[in-house]
């Protein structure tokens, strides 16, 4: 198993990524997966300090563990069904698309769709009429008629999820500059890919994340999926350089914070709350340069969603020489491990909700991968069923996908 690669795939990951699409400072990635930094726990109240700048409270909002930790107890959606579906773009949603994956839904056993409400660029997916997210963000008309979205999931019989990319924003980084991280020369920093991410250190940036979900939940989502719940990748070799509010708390609890926060906002308007994360994090050590911890995470979420593309996997894990041509093993493998991490959090522990691969790899180059279609989404699904593991995500980032599919395999 290469756990140096894979340590630096999870550094990279994110739910939208597919390799070739995904640009960024591979080399800053590797030395974070490799050689964490050393950072202490946090006692007492923080010392507040900026690099290069001035310092402002750490976000503290609602964020008290115990606050969010009773909240998890109970499911805020007791009722919700076994969730089996797509991934599905706000161009698509709001495009003529619609039609034909709702007719998937219909005449399939599919019965959800994760829809980006606040995409991977920043934008608001539709022209919403709350003035504070309009001030603080950039509305689109992606969506042109939400309402009447809402309307027809529902009628559908779909269960619909919201996705809000959170720290990943070029557009409030652009549009709000002390939010983000800037450069020595003053601009705000984006990584190779021109991506700009906000700071998880901003409690402004907490809030305006969870008042978007919290107008998703009023539209009528049932719940929440926040992607891209980390900083930067390769955020550690620029830390001490960049200008941003920050405190002593380490970078992992900064971000299970945020996600106990979102949660304790949440749970009491009955929606469930959700997090992306890359599949490595099920079988390695914390990232702590990004700051993502599997278990952290997890424990203040209703469902997990690891991304465990076969494609994303590197040669030797789970035995497998090719992961890609042996989605069946590769599924099981990376199943066995989030079992085996998140089995000690007992009554915490959230339903196990993966995203699987409906899309060729063929960037992994010839003879590592094959072209998927039927027989691999169902093997990954077989995988998923033989751990135990009864719910799960299809992504395709061009929402096209595999017909003929038995999704009760």
């Amino acid at each position: 198993m290469n756990i140096t690669w894979a340590l630096l795939m999870m550094a990279l990951g994110s739910v939208g990524v597919q390799h070739n699409g995904h640009d960024t400072d591979v080399a800053a990635a590797l030395q974070s997966a490799v050689n964490p930094p050393i950072t202490a726990e946090h006692t007492g109240s923080p010392s507040q300090n900026t690099t290069g700048g001035t310092s402002s409270p750490a976000p503290t909002p609602s964020a008290t563990p115990g606050a969010a930790d009773s909240a998890i107890q109970a499911d805020p959606q007791p009722d919700a069904p076994k969730v089996k579906g797509i991934y599905v773009t706000a161009y698509s949603a709001g495009g003529s698309r619609m039609e034909q994956l709702l007719a998937l839904l219909d005449n399939t056993e599919l019965n959800s769709m994760v829809i980006d409400i606040k995409d991977d660029a920043g934008y608001i997916t539709y022209k919403t009429d709350n003035a504070e997210l309009q001030q603080m963000g950039k509305p689109q008309n992606f969506i042109g008629d939400i309402n009447k979205l809402m309307t027809r999931l529902k009628k559908h019989e779909v269960y619909p999820i919201a996705r809000i990319v959170v720290f990943k924003d070029s557009v409030l980084a652009k549009k709000n500059p002390e939010l983000s991280f800037i450069n020595t020369d003053g601009s705000v920093w984006k990584n190779k890919g021109g991506d700009s991410f906000v700071n998880p250190y901003n409690e402004a940036v907490w809030k305006y994340n969870v008042d978007i979900a919290k107008e998703a939940v009023k539209l009528g989502f049932k719940e929440i999926q926040f992607d891209y719940v980390r900083f930067p990748e390769g955020f550690e070799k620029r830390a001490d350089t960049l200008k941003y509010t920050k405190s002593n708390r380490p970078r992992v609890e900064i971000i299970a914070d945020f996600v106990k926060y979102a949660k304790a906002e949440l749970a009491p308007l009955g929606v469930r709350v959700s997090v992306d994360i890359f599949g490595y994090a099920a079988s390695v050590p914390a990232a702590e340069g990004i700051g993502q911890d599997f278990v952290k995470i997890s424990k203040n979420v209703d469902v997990i969603s690891p991304m465990v593309y076969p494609s994303h996997y590197s040669t030797g894990w789970f035995d497998v020489k090719d992961p890609d041509k042996d989605p069946y093993a590769t599924i099981k493998g990376s199943m066995v491990d989030t079992h085996k991490k998140l089995d000690p959090l007992g009554s915490y522990k959230p339903v196990i909700r993966p995203w699987i691969q409906d899309f060729t790899a063929s960037w992994l180059g010839s003879g590592h991968y094959v072209k998927y279609g039927k027989q691999q989404v169902e093997d990954q699904i077989r995988a998923l069923k033989d751990e135990n593991v009864d719910e799960y995500l299809l992504w395709n980032a061009n929402n096209r996908y595999t017909s003929g599919v038995d999704y009760e395999q």
